[in-house]
């Protein structure tokens, strides 16, 4: 079992929890079952036991029937000891999961017993999750209730340590572990069920919330850097030479951050904001802090694009004021690179933008006080402990992301970090407006795109690239492109197209000449997804728009409405469209507000599947949902940082048993992890 399920020992068994459960007391007719039925109970004869096939396809059929019809009972495994077990005209209660097989019904490899057997499980029988290897291998459903139930004989409530504080479950109106564990394997009554299933919710969010306010504390006393003063290039950018004026949410997020630096200990805080919203100028107002202070600063990004994007409008932005910027690629060699690592080692140069290449041993800096990170996840841990080794303290961290984060995933998989958030779009800037068309209108919404671009704008076509069908992809993509210069005469459109399988010189190319307005129309996969500023950019057209999800189609959305005239995102599908995507789409179409669709995302996907998560380790909860279940989270978080900061190390009598049992926890760091 512990290859198929994980069970290796009997604390394995008490934590593999039903899913359902099935009520044993009641017993169900034949003629009852219909398409909706999953699980039933009968009782009747085995009227004829039969054989049929060869080898593998070897089978036992027993015919099943009560006062109201008949079914058939198989055995593809066992066969032979179930023929010998099983005898006709006897009476048996059956229990199974219902299939059907050209208009008839059959139970496969049921649990089955002698009728008024001493053995029956009476009752709320638990349904657990097994899998195929295990039932023909004879562990069924009744194998694991059997054994569980065995267990518990044995059991005192002493066996079972109680790690939650008294006080806490008292508090809490939590029931105890010993109770938990024994009525939501075998409950007396629904309520007690629930009353055992909300106990080990709590346990298990209480956990992890305990491990993020312990690593919370790590940071918090982590010393750091103090920027004592706001000095000369920070006051004569804002009072000079700001784009526009910053939205309250911006000036909220500066005032946090001026906090965090002026604190004596090292900032580790996540700006989060949607595409658009703002967040480079918090940063450059950041590393202008650090600079009036003494300080380098450098932000990092993941890609060559975007690191040039993020070098070519702070460049641009501080040119009056005569700040020294340089951009440190892999791309940069020779003599230029040389000049940048001698400035960076001497002081000389203040901001360096760049990509992975910053971490590299061959760059020194003489202060590093400031490292902004661009969709951090993108970076492995260890690459960004590197940057931290960089001065005799860590830098203080400003970590940036355009993709929002539910409150509840950020509180399970960020809570160790600080989080700004700007919710406010700078002014001047309109709504994108999202429209979902099928492929019959294809005809108007070229027309539409080309009207666009007669105006002197551009536009994105966007097709979907997924792994297991990238062959497939490449060629709809490429059979896109040719459509594409149909419906746009390329004597007087130019058109550009950017995907993975392009050398990437010439993918940089191609992008560079859509940003510079040389060509209208960028044809692209999802590598356009994160690095591509273009405010002359008014349509995006994502095409076979079913197959994203949300989060990807609001990224690709945020590629347009960058500058001050009104645009437009374009979900093109086929004409006929999955229940699940159109509820996709409808969310898209309904509103532009990121946190409703992180919100969305995360009821419909589940945090497992949002991307990144993965890497947590600690999101692999038993029964715990922190969407459905956000109030036990709110509940237990509180819970656990009031521990925290009455006792940081669990040293009281009270909390040792937490404490060793954190020990023993996965200990997998969780991507938000930062210091």
């Amino acid at each position: 079992m512990r290859a198929e399920l994980g069970i290796a020992n009997f604390e394995d068994l008490l934590f593999h929890f039903p899913y359902r459960y099935f009520d044993r007391t009641r017993v169900d007719k034949i003629a009852a079952i219909n398409e909706q039925t999953e699980y039933v109970q009968l009782a009747g004869k085995i009227t004829h036991i039969g054989e049929e096939g060869d080898g593998r396809k070897h089978r036992l059929i027993a015919t099943f029937a009560d006062d109201t019809g008949r079914l058939d009972l198989l055995w593809f495994q066992g066969a032979n000891w179930m023929k010998r077990t099983l005898k006709e005209q006897e009476r048996y209660i059956v229990f199974g999961k219902v299939s059907n097989f050209q208009g008839y019904y059959n139970i496969a490899h049921p649990e089955i017993e002698p009728w008024n057997s001493e053995t029956s499980v009476a009752g709320m029988q638990p349904v657990y999750s097994s899998t195929q290897k295990l039932i023909t291998r004879g562990i069924t459903n009744r194998s694991f209730a059997k054994i569980t139930q065995a267990l518990f004989e044995k059991l005192q409530p002493g066996d079972i340590t109680e790690i939650v504080p008294e006080r806490i479950l008292r508090e809490h109106q939590l029931c105890g572990r010993y109770f938990a564990l024994r009525q939501i394997h075998f409950p007396e009554s629904v309520e007690k069920e629930q009353t055992a299933r909300r106990r080990l919710k709590w346990e298990e969010l209480f956990l992890s919330q305990l491990s993020v306010a312990r690593l919370r504390l790590q940071h918090t006393a982590q010393p750091g850097w103090v920027f004592a003063k706001v000095g000369d290039r920070f006051n004569e950018f804002y009072s000079n030479h700001l784009p526009f004026s910053l939205t309250g949410a911006q000036k909220r997020v500066i005032r946090e951050i001026r906090t965090d630096t002026g604190s004596g200990r090292q900032m580790n805080r996540l700006l989060q904001g949607d595409v658009g919203s703002g967040k480079t100028i918090v940063a450059l107002m950041t590393m202008l802090l650090a600079i009036d202070n003494g300080f380098q600063a450098c932000i990092m990004a993941p890609t060559e694009i975007l690191s040039q994007q993020h070098y070519a409008n702070i460049a641009r932005l501080l040119a009056p004021m005569n700040v020294p910027v340089r951009l440190l690629t892999g791309a940069v060699k020779g003599k230029a690179r040389k000049e940048i690592l001698a400035a960076l080692a001497d002081g000389s140069l203040p901001i360096v933008v760049g990509t992975h290449a910053l971490i590299e041993d061959s760059v020194q800096f003489k202060n590093l006080g400031m490292a902004v990170i661009d969709e951090q996840h993108r970076f492995g841990v260890g690459q960004r402990a590197r940057l931290w080794k960089k001065n005799e303290l860590p830098p203080h961290v400003l970590v940036m992301t355009a993709t929002p984060i539910p409150r509840t995933l950020g509180m399970t998989i960020y809570g160790d970090l600080d989080i700004s958030v700007i919710d406010e779009l700078p002014p001047g800037r309109q709504a994108i407006k999202t429209v979902h068309r099928k492929d019959m209108g294809r005809a108007k919404v070229m027309e539409f795109m080309r009207s666009e671009i007669d105006k002197g704008r551009q536009a994105y076509i966007v097709y979907p690239l997924i792994e297991e069908s990238e062959k497939l992809d490449y060629e709809s993509l490429m059979a896109g492109y040719e459509q594409v210069k149909i419906w746009f005469n390329e004597n007087r459109y130019n058109i550009a197209m950017v995907h993975g399988r392009q050398d990437p010189d010439e993918r940089e190319r191609n992008m560079k000449r859509f940003a510079k307005g040389e060509a209208h129309i960028l044809v692209a996969t999802t590598v356009i997804e994160v690095g591509v500023d273009v405010p002359n950019a008014s349509v995006m057209l994502i095409e076979s728009a079913e197959r994203f999800g949300l989060s990807q189609m609001h990224q690709l959305r945020g590629r347009v409405g960058r500058g001050a005239e009104q645009s437009y995102c374009i979900l093109m599908t086929g004409n006929k469209v999955s229940q699940e995507s159109k509820k996709r789409i409808d969310i898209m179409v309904e509103t532009t507000d990121g946190f409703k669709i992180a919100e969305a995302d995360l009821a419909m996907r589940g945090p497992g599947d949002l991307d990144g998560t993965q890497q947590s380790g600690i999101l692999k909860f038993r029964l715990a949902d922190i969407v459905k279940d956000a109030d036990v989270l709110e509940s237990a978080r509180n819970a656990a940082i009031g521990i925290i900061k009455e006792d940081p190390r669990l040293d009281q009598p009270a909390h040792q048993a937490l404490r060793y049992t954190l020990q023993a926890m996965n200990k997998e760091k969780h991507w938000g992890k930062i210091s």
